[in-house]
C-alpha cells in the first residue's frame, strides 16, 4: 500500500515544471482582474495531453487571461489551432496580449467572446483533439454533451477544479456544486465511451479519452 503524498511532495509536483517570465505575467494579470488561473501542475499536464496528442484543434472553454491557454498552445503542434470562449471581452485581449509576448502568430488563436453554451454549438461536430472546461462549473455537464459531440474518436475531454476543493471525495458535503461536479465524475465513469483518469494536480484534473 503507497502511502498519501504529503503537502511537500504535493508542492514539490506542482512546481516541477516551472513558468517562465511570460506565464507569470499572464498569472500576474488574472490576479489583477480577480480571474482564477489554473495551477502550474495543471498547466504542465494540460501541455504533456496536447503534445502526445499531437493536437491540431483544441478548444478552450474559459479563457481568462491565457494562463491555460499558453500551457495548451505549447503542447500543440506548430500548425494547431487553440479556439478559446470566454464571456469576458477584456480577459480575451488580455490572453491575446500574452499570446503575443509568447511568440504565438495571431492566427493561432482564436478568441470567441460570448457565453459558452451559445457559441459552442457553433463549432465543427468531431472536429478537436481536446476540449478543456474552465469555465462555469454548474454548467459542467453541459460542457461535458458538448465535448462530446466536439471530440474527434481519441479525443480528450478535461475538466479542471473537479475535486472542487477536496469536497467531491467526501459524502458528507452535499452543496450544488459539489453535488454537479461528483455526478460529472460518476456520469464519466459510466460512459463506456469514455476512457476515464483523475489526476491528483490542481485541485482535480478529470480526463477522459473517447474511444473511437
Amino acid at each position: 500500500m503507497s502511502t498519501p503524498i504529503s503537502p511537500t511532495a504535493w508542492a514539490f509536483t506542482e512546481g516541477f515544471v516551472p513558468e517562465d517570465e511570460i506565464l507569470a505575467e499572464a498569472r500576474s494579470r488574472a490576479q489583477e482582474m480577480g480571474v482564477g488561473a489554473i495551477d502550474p501542475g495543471t498547466g504542465a499536464a494540460l501541455r504533456f495531453l496536447t503534445a502526445a496528442l499531437d493536437a491540431r484543434a483544441v478548444v478552450e472553454i474559459g479563457t481568462g487571461t491565457g494562463v491555460s491557454g499558453l500551457w495548451l498552445l505549447r503542447g500543440m503542434r506548430a500548425d494547431g489551432v487553440l479556439t478559446t470562449v470566454d464571456v469576458e471581452a477584456e480577459h480575451q485581449r488580455l490572453a491575446r496580449l500574452g499570446f503575443t509576448e509568447a511568440g504565438f502568430p495571431a492566427q493561432r488563436a482564436r478568441t470567441i467572446p460570448g457565453a459558452a453554451l451559445e457559441v459552442l454549438p457553433r463549432l465543427t461536430d468531431s472536429h478537436y483533439d481536446l476540449v478543456l472546461c474552465d469555465a462555469d462549473p454548474h454548467e459542467a455537464g453541459a460542457y461535458l454533451d458538448e465535448a462530446l459531440r466536439l471530440l474527434r474518436p481519441g479525443g480528450v475531454v478535461v475538466v479542471v477544479d473537479a475535486l472542487s476543493a477536496g469536497r467531491v471525495p467526501d459524502p458528507a458535503q452535499r452543496d450544488e456544486l459539489t453535488v454537479t461536479l461528483r455526478d460529472l465524475g460518476q456520469r464519466v465513469l459510466d460512459d463506456e465511451r469514455l476512457l476515464p483518469v483523475l489526476l491528483p494536480v490542481g485541485d482535480g484534473l478529470l480526463c477522459a479519452r473517447l474511444v473511437g
